[in-house]
């Protein structure tokens, strides 16, 4: 594994945060908005209009589903589930799978240029020591590997102890990436993924699919304020990113959305509106 400051040489980062944001250039903001913002920032990363970013983004009850789970058989009847619980339920651009959002789930995008020079394994690791850096002074037992039975497994999901609290993803747009993490901060882990696991059940039902599907373990999951027995909240967390950024890069600045940004942001917003029609 390649140290942080192999990965990422960047001594300016721009700092966003937008988990207060109510709208944005208009349009109300969900999650639908998050991932079209988060395009839109890695197209200026990408064109060097923007130095390399790091974004921080929250929403009330959300579902935010994969490419892959818009296929299930009986989607229909799992997004109604969804939604009957009082969630929004969304699908995303990136890869991966359904993760639970709410209030006690802090968001991290990650966007970096030149990444033809990076590898897409290079880049998750950027973002997991990232995470260990940010809570150093309370473990040292943050892994990354694939945990079974959670929801959106993959070989970056973040455990200690063998239950996961985070989950990452990745989308590449020209020569930029976005690094996409949530951090399970506090709440009811175990919650959210018994809806999670309900939803898969009634979308796939006993049908027979290409994709595997994961068949979620609720006891799997877990929030680091249990894990690490010290409470935290997602204003803490928010905290340790920036001193985190600060440590690890040297300047940060908070910079307005350029004109261009704007505008790029209004194509990927309805790009991904036309992605989500199905299920809205």
């Amino acid at each position: 594994m390649k140290n942080w400051d192999k990965i990422i040489s960047y001594n300016t980062f721009r700092y966003i945060d937008h988990t207060r944001l109510k709208e944005f250039h208009g349009e109300p903001n969900t999650a639908i908005t998050s991932f079209a913002i988060d395009d839109a920032i890695a197209t200026s990363v990408s064109e060097k209009e923007s130095p390399p970013a790091i974004r921080l983004w929250a929403h009330p009850k959300t579902i935010v589903l994969g490419i892959p789970d818009g296929r299930l058989p009986f989607i229909d009847e799992g997004v109604t589930y969804l939604q009957n619980l009082g969630y929004h339920v969304m699908i995303r651009n990136s890869g991966g799978l359904a993760v639970a959002l709410d209030e006690h789930v802090l968001n991290l995008s990650l966007v970096i240029p030149d990444v033809k020079h990076v590898s897409i394994h290079d880049a998750y690791d950027a973002m997991f020591q990232f995470v260990q850096h940010m809570f150093r002074d309370l473990t040292a037992n943050i892994e990354a590997f694939e945990i079974v039975g959670s929801y959106c497994p993959g070989d970056y999901d973040l455990s200690i102890a063998g239950r996961k609290f985070a989950g990452i993803s990745q989308r590449r747009i020209k020569d930029a990436a976005a690094i996409q993490i949530y951090l399970d901060v506090s709440g009811n882990s175990k919650e959210r993924a018994r809806h999670i696991q309900e939803f898969y059940k009634l979308s796939k039902k006993h049908e027979k699919t290409t994709f595997v599907y994961p068949e979620v373990k609720p006891e799997v999951m877990g929030s680091l304020s249990d894990l690490l027995g010290y409470p935290l909240t997602v204003e803490d967390v928010k905290q340790r990113t920036y001193d985190a950024l600060k440590e690890l890069s040297g300047e940060i600045i908070t910079t307005a959305f350029s004109e261009m940004e704007k505008e790029t942001f209004v194509k990927r917003y309805e790009q991904m509106l036309k992605r989500n029609e199905r299920i809205n």
